[in-house]
């Protein structure tokens, strides 16, 4: 343990380490440190380089290249790649690790035939996918076409029964709503897709009345807590989170265990149709484990805004989805008259359609305010927050969402954080604190979850602290309040939806952050009453079209931007997107 701890691992990384290898790690260490990085989770590629330079590994090592190569293929899973083109990989390898290009092939083709990774060329193009990555968009590919069965309904039959829920539940759809729940009914998988206000609510509470008429049982989810509850809210039908849905496990190394879920092939879901939400923010990972617990012959029906920023994982499933043009795509259009008095909506849909948005503050939910300097824009921020927008809006201030495009800078994230907790939640004698990470955590503190946990405990306690329900994973993106932060458990307390209450061991205390200001991604799927975004000049790459749409679409009652009306507009006419290196639309194709 000792012996670990003076390479600067920690010590539970340490006692993790030594119960993998025992006594073998001594040997393992001296030969191949990279072996830490396949083997152990908390050790990346960096630590392992970290103690190699210290034992004296020489740079140009064997071990070193593939374990480099595997490392910057993992890192781009978190820009949302599934391969990556040879030759980038090449640069991108050389880069890191100090090395020439012309020999990096030899090592890619060991880790190709060690079944790390995976060789195409198509079209010209060499791709390297992680063997993982490659066989998951290979079987959604597969488990999406096996869906889309055809009922064997006659459509006479179809329409007149379609009549008849509609009458009786005094619902009135526009054709194109009609040929949604149409597709719905004649194909096992159905695409749904429409901006703000455009009846995809109506649409789906149509589908589900018409299911239940014909006495099938429905499930309803969507990726995450906000987007499950809106659903639920909408619909008046329970919906769930898909992990939820899924039933964590808690456990990801369980045998007959998929992916830490417990609903799998061998334990399906028990439904006639799954509706899914928000499927935008869905990734490759998320959606081969959801679609392993879904059986043939159950009807599946994917919503959501494929104007919308892409998932924050790995993939474009939503996107390439309906790229592969294999499935029943219905797109919504028509801005139904109660959404079309607000300017959220017919701007969000400007801002869609590369049109110049009229800025002139006679709107009663889309205001603009001109400020030019970054400290000048945060003070406005405030007052608002603090002043303006509760009573406007009807809210609290931690109900009001600041969102910025960026972490760092002058109106990024992390400084806005720090000065938004200075005055929404100042010091207090009566509050604990806890130091962090560089962070400072006090009680009453609005916190956001940033990574996956599976092994979380929650429970949901009554006033006398009975408990009444609990289960396990809390997820990247989950909100909650800091309610009690104490020294001698060593344990701090967040309260998310649905009162449900975790206490954090304080080592990991990495795994939460201030939420005061969230990025535009990390609002994927969530609505506030009202949404407040500062706005300087940024990165085209990132400064576009599609996240301004996501940031718009985000806001219930009222948005307000702060800063920079030219930036505002150069983001409208911005159409460049990082590009995503994905196929599930060539692998739909391929059935």
């Amino acid at each position: 343990m000792i012996y670990l701890q003076n390479f600067g691992i920690s010590t539970a990384l340490a006692a993790k380490i030594y119960q993998k290898y025992g006594s073998k790690v001594y040997e393992i260490l001296e030969t191949n440190p990279y072996k830490l990085a396949d083997d152990i989770e908390g050790v990346g590629f960096k630590t392992a380089d970290e103690i190699a330079a210290k034992i004296g590994i020489h740079t140009d090592s064997d071990f070193r290249i593939q374990s480099g190569i595997f490392y910057v293929l993992q890192q781009s899973m978190t820009e949302g790649h599934v391969y990556l083109p040879k030759n980038v990989l090449e640069v991108r390898t050389s880069r890191l690790l100090g090395v020439e290009i012309e020999g990096i092939e030899k090592y890619i083709m060991d880790l190709c035939m060690e079944r790390k990774t995976v060789m195409k060329e198509i079209e010209g193009e060499i791709r390297i996918y992680p063997s993982r990555f490659y066989y998951m968009e290979l079987n959604v590919a597969r488990m999406l076409n096996d869906l889309d069965i055809d009922c064997a309904m006659p459509e006479d039959m179809m329409e007149k029964r379609l009549r008849k829920v509609e009458e009786l539940e005094q619902i009135s759809l526009d054709p194109m709503q009609h040929q949604a729940v149409i597709e719905s009914i004649k194909h096992g998988l159905l695409i749904l897709t429409g901006g703000p206000g455009t009846g995809k609510t109506t649409t789906i509470n149509t589908m589900i009345q018409f299911f239940e008429s014909e006495g099938m049982s429905i499930l309803l989810a969507a990726p995450t807590g906000r987007a499950a509850k809106r659903m639920t809210e909408a619909t008046g039908y329970e919906a769930q989170t898909i992990h939820r849905l899924l039933e964590v496990s808690g456990n990801p190394e369980e045998e007959g265990n998929v992916n830490g879920f417990l609903r799998n092939r061998d334990n399906p879901l028990e439904t006639d149709v799954l509706i899914i939400d928000e499927m935008s923010m869905v990734d490759l990972t998320l959606m081969h484990a959801l679609l392993t617990a879904v059986v043939p012959g159950t009807r599946l029906i994917l919503v959501g805004d494929v104007n919308q920023l892409p998932s924050v994982g790995p993939g474009s499933v939503l996107k390439d989805t309906i790229a592969s043009n294999k499935f029943h795509v219905v797109t919504l259009t028509k801005i139904f008259r109660q959404a079309g008095e607000s300017d959220i909506v017919l701007n969000a849909h400007k801002i869609n359609a590369g049109e110049r948005v009229i800025i002139n503050n006679k709107s009663r939910d889309f205001f603009f305010l001109k400020r030019q300097e970054a400290d000048v824009i945060i003070g406005v921020v405030i007052t608002l927050i603090q002043k303006k927008l509760p009573k406007y809006v009807d809210a609290s201030p931690f109900d009001i969402q600041v969102m910025t495009p960026t972490r760092k800078g002058l109106l990024g994230v992390e400084r806005l954080n720090v000065i938004l907790q200075r005055y929404l939640n100042p010091p207090d004698p009566k509050k604990e604190e806890k130091e962090a990470n560089g962070r400072i955590f006090r009680t009453g503190d609005k916190v956001m979850q940033i990574k996956n946990n599976y092994q979380l405990e929650w429970e949901v306690c009554t006033k006398y602290g009975v408990t009444v329900d609990k289960g396990m994973g809390i997820f990247n993106g989950d909100m909650g309040i800091i309610r009690e932060i104490s020294s001698y458990k060593e344990t701090l307390t967040v309260e998310y939806d649905e009162k449900r209450q975790v206490e954090y061991p304080f080592e990991l205390l990495d795994e939460l952050e201030l939420a005061y200001a969230i990025t535009v991604h990390k609002s994927q799927g969530s609505e506030y009453p009202a949404v407040v975004i500062p706005l300087l000049p940024g990165p085209k790459l990132l400064y576009n079209r599609n996240l301004l749409y996501t940031a718009v679409t985000r806001a219930k009652k009222c948005l307000t931007i702060v800063g920079s009306e030219d930036t505002f507009q150069e983001m409208i006419k911005n159409k460049n997107e990082q590009e995503r290196y994905t196929s599930l639309d060539e692998r739909i194709q391929e059935f």
